[in-house]
C-alpha cells in the first residue's frame, strides 16, 4: 500500500451504477441516488435491473483486490464496469486519477494495449496459433517487431511455467495449460493494471490450487494492481490483499481476510466463512496479553506477531514430550507428540 496520500489509488471506483433496461440511465437520473436502497427498489419497479448499485471503493498500486459473492451478485457485472467493457449507468471509475468512463475511443483502446490486462474465464486463444504467437499477439497488435514480439514471449511464458510449450496448439495443452497462457498473453505488454474474472474456476481443484500458488508467485514478482474475481471464500481468502463482498449488487463489505473472517458484517458474509479456520487466519498479535517491562524466562519457540494460531500452537506443542499409545491389549504400539494433532488437523508447521 502506498503511504503517500498525494498519489492516485490505482483504481477508484464512485459512485458506480449498472442499471439494465430501457431508459435505465433517464430513471436513475430521476429516482436520484441519495438512497441506494430505496433508489433500486424503485428501479426495480419499473422494470429494471439495478445490477450495480452505488459501488465506492479504492486498489491501490500494487494491491490483490478481491471481489466475491454469489451467483448473481454482480461482480462479473462490475469488473466489466471497471474496465469499460459495459458502458456504467452513472458514477465513475478513475485509472491513475483519469476518470475512464469519459475517455474517448482512441484513449480507451491506448488503455488496453498499453495499460490494462484482462484474462477471463474462457480462454479466447487462437487454436491454429501456437503457445508463442497466442501470447505475443498483444504486442503484434501495438505494432512490435517480430523478434520483439518472440523474446518478450519467451519471457512471460517462462514466468507462468510453460517451458518447453512454446510450439504446441491449443488443442495439445490441458485445461490448466491453456490457462497458463491466457495469463501469459495478458501479461505480454506488461499491463500496470490486471482485470481476472473467475479465471481459474473451470479447472479441477488439484490444478487450480497449483494455478493459484503459481499467481501468487508471479504477483510477489511483479506487485501489480489487481482486480480478481471469484465465488470461492477459499481462493478469495488465499489470494486477497483486501476482499469486496458484494450481493444483489451491493458492496456489502469491505476488509482484509483477518477482518472478513472474524468481523462479517452481516449474516451474508458469516455464512461464506462458517467453516474457516479462523486459527488460519487469526494472528498472535491478535490475541496475545502484554507483559509490560517483564521478561519471560525459559527455552521458549520463537514467536512473531504475524504468525497464525496454528502455526504458533505446532510450535508450542512441539515443547511437549511424545505420550504412548497403546492397543486394545494395552501394549504400547506407538507414540504421539502434542504437534501431530496440530499438523493432522491441518495445522501449518511454520
Amino acid at each position: 500500500m502506498s503511504e503517500n496520500k498525494s498519489i492516485a489509488p490505482a483504481i477508484a471506483v464512485e459512485g458506480l451504477w449498472q442499471v439494465f433496461g430501457e431508459g435505465a440511465r433517464d430513471s436513475l437520473q430521476k429516482t436520484g441516488t441519495q438512497d441506494m436502497r430505496d433508489t433500486a427498489k424503485k428501479l426495480q419497479d419499473q422494470g429494471l435491473i439495478p445490477a450495480v448499485r452505488d459501488a465506492n471503493f479504492e486498489v491501490q498500486s500494487g494491491e490483490l483486490f478481491v471481489i466475491m459473492g454469489l451467483s448473481g451478485s454482480g461482480k462479473s457485472t462490475l469488473i466489466r464496469c471497471i474496465s469499460r467493457l459495459i458502458e456504467p449507468t452513472a458514477g465513475a471509475v478513475r485509472i491513475d486519477g483519469e476518470d475512464i468512463l469519459t475517455a474517448s475511443e482512441s484513449r480507451l483502446i491506448e488503455l488496453r494495449r498499453n495499460k490494462l490486462g484482462m484474462v477471463f474465464q474462457h480462454f479466447g486463444l487462437f487454436p491454429h496459433m501456437t503457445v508463442t504467437d497466442n501470447v505475443a499477439f498483444p504486442l503484434k497488435m501495438q505494432g512490435a517487431g517480430r523478434a520483439e514480439r518472440q523474446a518478450r514471449a519467451l519471457e512471460v511464458i517462462k514466468l507462468v511455467g510453460l517451458d518447453g510449450r512454446e510450439n504446441s496448439y491449443p488443442r495439445e495443452l490441458s485445461g490448466g495449460q491453456r490457462q497458463r497462457v491466457g495469463i501469459a498473453r495478458s501479461l505480454a505488454v506488461n499491463p500496470d493494471i490486471w482485470f481476472l474474472d473467475e479465471p481459474f474456476s473451470a479447472l479441477d481443484p488439484l490444478i487450480r490450487r497449483q494455478l493459484q500458488d503459481e499467481f501468487l508467485n508471479i504477483q510477489a514478482t511483479l506487485k501489480k494492481s489487481i482486480v480478481f474475481i471469484t465465488h470461492d471464500i477459499a481462493e478469495a481468502l488465499k489470494l486477497a490483499d483486501r476482499i469486496a463482498i458484494m450481493r444483489d449488487g451491493e458492496v456489502v463489505q469491505i476488509g482484509t481476510p483477518t477482518q472478513i473472517v472474524l468481523n462479517p458484517v452481516d449474516d451474508y458474509v458469516r455464512e461464506f466463512a462458517r467453516d474457516i479456520p479462523k486459527g488460519r487466519h487469526m494472528t498472535l498479535g491478535e490475541v496475545m496479553e502484554p507483559v509490560g517491562d517483564a521478561t519471560l524466562a525459559g527455552d521458549w519457540p520463537e514467536l512473531r506477531t504475524g504468525m497464525s494460531l496454528e502455526a504458533a500452537l505446532t510450535q508450542c506443542a512441539a515443547q511437549f514430550e511424545a505420550v504412548p499409545v497403546k492397543d486394545g491389549d494395552g501394549k504400547v504400539v506407538g507414540q504421539v507428540r502434542p504437534e501431530n494433532f496440530v499438523k493432522a488437523l491441518g495445522g501449518e508447521t511454520a
